[in-house]
């Protein structure tokens, strides 16, 4: 099923389908289906999803660490936070990634490189957190986003980079504020073609 899909291809996803994979990818859905029938050059791409990244963490054994590093944590104590925000996002790039992620990661990558006959096609890896723009938050610009990702190390890389971003010391000062879990607030990917500002129109 769906939800227990690390994977999900632009034309897989629904609007209804915006716990897996939030509101960026549920938009780009909306986009790549509706405009391309309307001549639209929408670049194609796929969704790394929230269960992807909430397995990664339990596959790993990462979350019982992180909540080690997190569940005492005062982020009114500027210099505790920031000590506890490095050590949690070196927790995310220091793991390795489940063998069958990591090849779903390569496999979806391979398949979108060569159905536009490159190779090394470069792409945007950007994040998709599953609590951006509630009505009564707003996490908007708090993860990273990469661009012009080339290859399948790279792009493996710029996705861990993208979950650590879950743990800066501003998203997570921004969680305990507003009263969020930290281990309920997840992630998910967008990896799609990019876009030759020079020769097209490319947008944000």
């Amino acid at each position: 099923t769906k939800e227990n899909k690390s994977i999900l291809w632009f034309d897989e996803i629904g609007i209804k389908d915006v716990s897996l994979v939030w509101g960026k990818n549920a938009s780009l859905w909306e986009m790549y289906t509706n405009l391309t029938k309307k001549w639209v050059k929408i670049p194609n791409g796929f969704a790394i999803t929230a269960h992807a990244y909430f397995n990664l963490l339990e596959e790993t054994g990462a979350r019982k660490h992180m909540l080690k590093i997190l569940g005492k944590l005062d982020t009114k104590n500027i210099k505790n936070l920031m000590i506890a925000g490095e050590k949690a996002r070196a927790l995310i790039m220091n793991l390795k990634f489940p063998e069958h992620l990591e090849n779903d990661i390569r496999f979806a990558y391979r398949e979108l490189a060569t159905s536009y006959g490159v190779e090394h096609l470069s792409v945007a890896v950007r994040s998709s957190a599953t609590a951006e723009d509630l009505p009564d938050a707003s996490f908007a610009w708090q993860q990273e986003s990469y661009l012009n990702i080339r290859g399948e190390e790279d792009l493996l890389i710029a996705c861990k980079k993208c979950f650590a971003s879950l743990f800066t010391n501003r998203a997570i000062s921004y969680r305990h504020e507003k009263g969020f879990d930290d281990f309920k607030v997840g992630l998910s990917i967008v990896v799609q073609k990019m876009v030759r500002s020079d020769l097209a129109s490319s947008g944000v």
